[in-house]
């Protein structure tokens, strides 16, 4: 990172929470974004000026990341109702989204057409503290100097607590030491909404189907439930997983409900982890969830340590058959429950969040939000009770399947080497 953009980011850090400074104020109530006081002017010689108008200060940050270029805007918090994302259809940005993050924290995304630097950020508070004004002008760079200026300032005012040890310790409820632990995953949240119809976001639709998959499985008994997320707030993918690991999982499920840009697809379809898909529409799926961490300003650039990803394939190899088990009895339980599911319902592709080596893990699309039929169903609470059902029956046929050959596997030295290795993933 440049150094002037690092003391930009620690003026306006030091200024927001400094005692009778210039900007300083009573935090209060949530922040509200004005939609009539924000939007962009494009500059003639590229780059772009961006303004949002909010009720009160609010301490910021703002910074740029790579692969794909984006520009974020950090926020502790901000409510952005009423705010489009047409407010911001500037030439320099190709897609905008923002939302929530996580409790008290926002997030505004805007991924570039070119590359952009910050220039200018500044945040104006009314002499009256009646509101605010958050400017940033971002100027045109070559690459080079994009890719030295990407990356947020390191102050520990800004660091995000663990995702994988908070969720798992305030979720929910158990049965006692030899109950199943299954973590339930609601696609998507926050800051992405997953797919969009008729004011309908996949998020909001999935995370109350979640919900009463939870109810249906607790009242199963003997097992425990932890989800990933329990409102409407981000969650990345690295985090799910990492959700799933801590807690022990003996079962990861992903709920999602997408919607096609083409064609017409109709029921339920569960897919295992493959990194060759089963067809081109499935991996394009894929590819379009995990490009929701991308977009939310997430960097995924990383490497993995070379032996560890061999005794992870390995681990793969020995969870694939278990999870495929799964996959197949939960297809039954739902066609039993609900009357029927896709005309293909089981389905191989590379989702990130299926990727916990050591955890069995399915990831179900429910619906699909482009079908009339099937949005409706995610809206009537008697087919989700249906759906639930379907789900933790499956859940319970797996559970005594795979009880049935556990001792063969205990049998595998493979086994313990692998729990030796699980404990160091920990």
């Amino acid at each position: 990172m440049s150094g002037s953009f690092f003391k930009l980011c620690i003026v306006a850090l030091c200024c927001l929470a400094a005692p009778g400074g210039a900007m300083a104020q009573e935090f209060g109530a949530l922040a509200r974004v004005l939609p009539d006081q924000s939007g962009f002017d494009d500059h003639r010689a590229g780059g772009v000026t961006l303004s949002l108008g909010l009720s009160q200060g609010v301490p910021w940050r703002a910074y740029t990341l790579g692969s794909p270029d984006r520009f974020v805007l950090d926020f502790q918090e901000v409510d952005w109702t009423g705010l489009s994302a047409d407010s911001f259809a500037s030439d320099a940005f190709r897609t905008v989204r923002f939302g929530a993050l996580q409790p008290g924290w926002s997030r505004f995304v805007a991924e570039l057409t070119a590359p952009l630097a910050v220039q200018t950020a500044a945040l104006d508070i009314a002499d009256d503290k009646a509101g605010a004004q958050l400017t940033v002008t971002l100027k045109s760079v070559d690459r080079a100097a994009f890719d030295a200026a990407i990356g947020s300032t390191p102050d520990a005012r800004w660091v995000l607590p663990n995702p994988s040890l908070t969720t798992a310790a305030n979720d929910t409820s158990s049965e006692g030491p030899g109950a199943i632990t299954i973590v339930l995953d609601p696609g998507h949240g926050g800051i992405d909404p997953g797919a969009l119809r008729n004011n309908f976001r996949e998020s909001d639709l999935v995370l109350q189907l979640a919900r009463d998959i939870k109810e249906a499985l607790l009242r199963a008994g003997g097992i425990e439930v932890i989800m990933t997320r329990e409102e409407d707030v981000f969650v990345s993918l690295e985090a799910r997983v990492a959700i799933a690991r801590h807690a022990g999982a003996d079962l990861f499920i992903s709920l999602h409900a997408d919607a096609l840009e083409e064609g017409v697809a109709h029921g339920a379809t569960v897919y295992t982890l493959s990194e060759t898909a089963t067809d081109e529409a499935s991996s394009a799926l894929a590819e379009r969830h995990d490009r929701g961490d991308l977009l939310a300003g997430v960097d995924l650039i990383g490497s993995d340590d070379a032996v560890a990803q061999v005794l992870m394939d390995l681990a793969r190899h020995d969870n694939g058959p278990r999870s495929t088990m799964l996959a197949k009895a939960m297809i039954k339980s739902i066609e039993n429950r609900v009357g029927q599911v896709h005309k293909r319902p089981l389905r191989q592709a590379g989702f990130s969040v299926l990727k916990a080596a050591d955890i069995p893990s399915v990831l179900v699309e429910v619906g699909f939000l482009s079908t009339d039929r099937d949005l409706q169903n995610l809206q009537d609470p008697e087919w989700r009770a249906k759906m639930a059902q379907g789900i933790r029956d499956g859940v319970l046929a797996w559970s005594m399947a795979d009880a049935t050959i556990e001792p063969l596997r205990r049998k595998s030295g493979f086994c313990r080497l692998w729990a030796e290795f699980r404990r160091q993933l920990i």
